[in-house]
């Protein structure tokens, strides 16, 4: 009776063994299958599609087209401490107020970013997709409204300093250069 409870007792901790080992080995296979995926896949978030915000900011506004020159393009790198690339930019434009629609590189991938400007300060700001797995705070409205009546200053400096939010400091810096480059393109229409 003894030997029997002894072994019945020895089996069953063979068979939770086995059933830990199997589950190990499942969670070990799960974890590597995620591993290929882009890790955009997991942090994307689109709060609004650009098309959206468009309608929204500016229904009956058609898009227009700047031509960005070497010297505009020089300003904007100047701003942005690296080299901007895109040779022209779509922007919409109702009276004295325009929408750009804008991309910078959080800390690895483009977040997206529409800007209303009205008389050469920003009205509203929206984060509309946002592909990075940290920092998105800066989408949340009690950080976009930090950027309302800001303009640009001599020197091209906002009028107001963006604070920082704690672990998301490429994204703010990269929301920061987004709101001085949509100012400067709206100097360039008016």
């Amino acid at each position: 009776m003894i030997v029997s409870l002894a072994l019945q007792q020895s089996v069953d901790f063979y068979q939770k063994k086995h059933r830990v080992r199997s589950f190990c080995r499942l969670c070990v296979l799960f974890l590597s299958l995620a591993s290929l995926l882009p890790s955009s896949a997991w942090a994307t978030k689109v709060y609004q599609q650009p098309d959206d915000f468009l309608r929204e900011v500016m229904p009956s506004a058609s898009p227009k087209v700047l031509t960005l020159t070497a010297p505009i393009k020089s300003r904007i790198n100047a701003l942005n401490g690296g080299n901007y690339r895109p040779s022209r930019m779509r922007y919409w434009k109702e009276g004295t107020r325009t929408v750009w629609i804008l991309e910078e590189i959080g800390k690895t991938l483009p977040i997206t970013v529409g800007y209303v400007v009205d008389k050469g300060k920003i009205s509203q700001v929206k984060v509309l997709i946002y592909r990075e797995s940290h920092g998105y705070e800066v989408s949340y409205t009690y950080f976009t409204k930090r950027f309302r009546k800001m303009y640009l200053k001599k020197g091209e400096k906002l009028n107001k300093r963006v604070s920082n939010i704690a672990g998301a400091t490429l994204s703010v810096r990269a929301m920061t250069k987004m709101a001085r480059v949509a100012l400067l393109l709206d100097q360039q229409v008016q």
